[in-house]
C-alpha cells in the first residue's frame, strides 16, 4: 500500500510539473470587464456585477462603501422579502433597484423594466440614481444622492419608508425633527442642531449630496441620524435587540451615525444636540442671562447641569435618575422611540406599526395610534415604554409615578418662584455679569418647570430646588 501510494504521487507530481511548464508558456492576462452593459429597459441602472456575491458594479471602484453597505439590511432586502412569506408584486418596488429614492424620473427602469435579478436588493443606485453615464465617464458626471426625505414621496428615503407598516416618514414629519424653525436656522451658531446640512457639518461629515450647498435649509432628515452606507454604530445596541423590540430599532437595521447606548454627551447620538445650556450663562451678544435651552442629556446623566451655590455642590455626588442608568440601557431612545403594533380590539387585525419616529415618550393615542397631539389627558397617553425595561410594573403604575412626581416638583418650584419674586427687583441684574443667588435660583426654577425636565431626572431636580430654596432664605432673610 505504501509503495503504491508513492508511485501515484510520483506520477501526479510529474504530470503536474508538465502542466505547469506548459501553462506558463500560454498564460494571457486580461482585465475583466468592470460591468455588463445593462439592457435598454434598465434606463441606465447597472445593478449587481456579481449577484451571488452581493458585489455591485459601483463597488468595483467604491470598495469601502461596498464593504460597509454589505453589513446593512439594504444589502439583503430582496431575500428578506422572499423569506417573509408574504411577498407581493407591489412590495418589490422597495426591495429592488429602480427610480424610487433617487432623482431619476424614469418609472420603468431597473427591476421594474427588466425583472433581472441583478437589480435585487437596495443598492447604491437606489439613492444615487442610474450609474451608467458615470462609469462611462467618471469625471463628467457625479450621481449625487438627495438628503431630502421626500414628504411628497417622490424622492429620498420617504419613497419607501412610508405606509401603515413602516410609517417612518409620516411620523417624522409630525415631529420636531421634521420642521425647520426659521429663527435658529438663520443663525450660524444654531444651524448645527436646527438644520440638516448644519448638523452634518458640525459632526465632521463631508460627504457630498444634492442639497449640500443649497441656501434652503433642510430639517433633521433621515440621513442626519442614519448613515446610508454603514451600520457600524448600530452594532453597539444591546445584545438581543431585534425588530420586535417594542422600544426601538433592530440591531441590524438602525444604521445610526452614533451610538444610542453610550452615556456620554459627545458620543451619544441624541445628546449631540440635546445638551445645550444645562448650566447658566450670559449671552455674549446681549449681555443678558439666558435660561436652559436643551438640557436633556446632562439631566439624564446627572452631571454638568443646574446652578449650585458656593460649596453646596461639594456635598452632592453625581445624581443620576433611573432613566439614565443600566435600567434603561438605550437612554434617550429607550423612552422616546416607542415601537409597537396597533391591532383592532375587536378583530385583532393589524392597523398600524408605530416606529417611534414621533420621538414622544408618552404619546397621545387616537384609536390606539400615537399622534403628535399634546392636548390629551394623561389617561389617553400610552406609558408602554415605561414598562419595557422593567422599571415600572405596568402602565398604570408608571402613570401614577409620573403624576405624583410632577405634582411634588411643581409645588417646590412654585415655592421657589415665590421667593424669587420677593427679591427680583433688587437682586437680579444680569448686566453685572455676576450670578447672584437669586439669578442662580431662577435658572434652577426655569430648569424645573421646563417641559420634560422632571421626568429626565426627578432626583436631581428635587435636589436643585431644595438647595435653591434654602439658599434664597439664608441669603435674603426671607421666608
Amino acid at each position: 500500500m505504501r509503495r503504491t501510494s508513492s508511485k501515484w504521487l510520483s506520477v501526479f507530481a510529474a504530470a503536474f510539473g508538465m502542466l505547469s511548464v506548459g501553462a506558463c508558456t500560454d498564460v494571457t492576462y486580461r482585465d475583466r470587464p468592470l460591468f455588463e452593459t445593462p439592457p435598454a429597459a434598465a434606463a441606465g441602472f447597472l445593478g449587481f456585477r456579481d449577484r451571488l456575491q452581493n458585489e455591485t458594479v459601483c463597488g468595483n471602484c467604491h470598495v469601502g462603501q461596498q464593504s460597509e453597505w454589505e453589513e446593512t439590511a439594504h444589502a439583503d432586502a430582496f431575500t428578506t422579502l422572499e423569506q417573509s412569506g408574504s411577498m407581493q408584486g407591489f412590495c418589490q418596488g422597495c426591495h429592488t433597484v429602480n427610480q424610487r429614492g433617487n432623482a431619476s424620473q424614469d418609472s420603468t427602469g431597473g427591476w421594474i423594466g427588466t425583472q433581472d435579478p441583478r437589480y435585487h436588493d437596495v443598492q447604491c443606485e437606489n439613492c444615487h440614481g442610474p450609474g451608467l453615464t458615470h462609469v462611462q465617464n467618471p469625471d463628467a458626471t457625479q450621481p449625487l444622492a438627495p438628503l431630502s426625505v421626500g414628504l411628497d414621496l417622490t424622492v429620498g428615503c420617504g419613497e419607501c419608508h412610508n405606509g401603515t407598516h413602516h410609517p417612518f416618514v409620516e411620523e417624522w414629519e409630525q415631529s420636531g425633527h421634521g420642521a425647520v424653525i426659521a429663527s435658529p436656522a438663520g443663525r450660524a451658531e444654531c444651524q448645527g442642531c436646527h438644520t440638516g446640512q448644519g448638523a452634518l457639518r458640525a459632526w465632521g461629515i463631508t460627504a457630498d449630496y444634492i442639497e449640500k450647498n443649497s441656501a434652503t435649509h433642510l430639517p433633521i432628515v433621515c440621513g442626519v441620524c442614519h448613515d446610508p452606507h454603514s451600520n457600524r454604530a448600530s452594532r453597539r445596541l444591546p445584545a438581543g435587540t431585534d425588530v420586535d423590540d417594542p422600544i426601538g430599532m433592530p440591531e441590524s437595521g438602525g444604521q445610526l451615525r452614533f451610538s444610542i447606548d453610550v452615556p456620554n454627551e459627545e458620543e451619544n447620538l441624541c445628546m449631540k444636540c440635546h445638551h445645550k445650556r444645562a448650566q447658566p450663562d450670559i449671552d455674549p451678544a446681549t449681555q443678558q442671562s439666558r435660561g436652559p435651552h436643551s438640557p436633556e442629556g446632562p439631566l439624564l446623566l446627572g452631571e454638568n447641569v443646574g446652578f449650585w451655590f458656593g460649596d453646596s455642590i461639594a456635598d452632592v455626588e453625581r445624581i443620576v435618575g433611573t432613566h439614565g442608568t443600566g435600567r434603561n440601557p438605550r437612554l434617550c431612545a429607550g423612552c422616546h422611540m416607542p415601537r409597537f403594533e396597533v391591532t383592532d380590539p375587536q378583530s385583532g387585525d393589524f392597523v398600524f406599526q408605530a416606529t417611534g419616529h414621533l420621538f414622544k415618550a408618552i404619546p397621545c393615542l387616537v384609536n390606539g395610534v400615537p399622534t403628535a397631539d399634546e392636548t390629551c389627558a394623561l389617561t389617553a397617553r400610552t406609558f408602554r415604554t415605561c414598562t419595557a425595561s422593567g422599571c415600572h410594573g405596568d402602565e398604570n403604575a408608571a402613570r401614577s409615578v409620573f403624576s405624583t412626581t410632577q405634582s411634588e416638583i411643581l409645588d417646590d418650584a412654585a415655592e421657589l418662584k415665590r421667593l424669587i419674586d420677593q427679591v427680583r427687583a433688587t437682586a437680579i441684574n444680569a448686566n453685572d455679569k455676576k450670578w447672584t443667588t437669586a439669578e442662580g435660583a431662577d435658572f434652577n426654577y426655569q430648569l424645573a418647570v421646563k417641559r420634560g425636565s422632571f421626568v429626565h431626572n426627578p432626583y436631581l431636580i428635587k435636589e436643585l430646588l431644595r438647595v435653591s430654596i434654602a439658599e434664597m432664605k439664608e441669603e435674603y432673610g426671607i421666608q
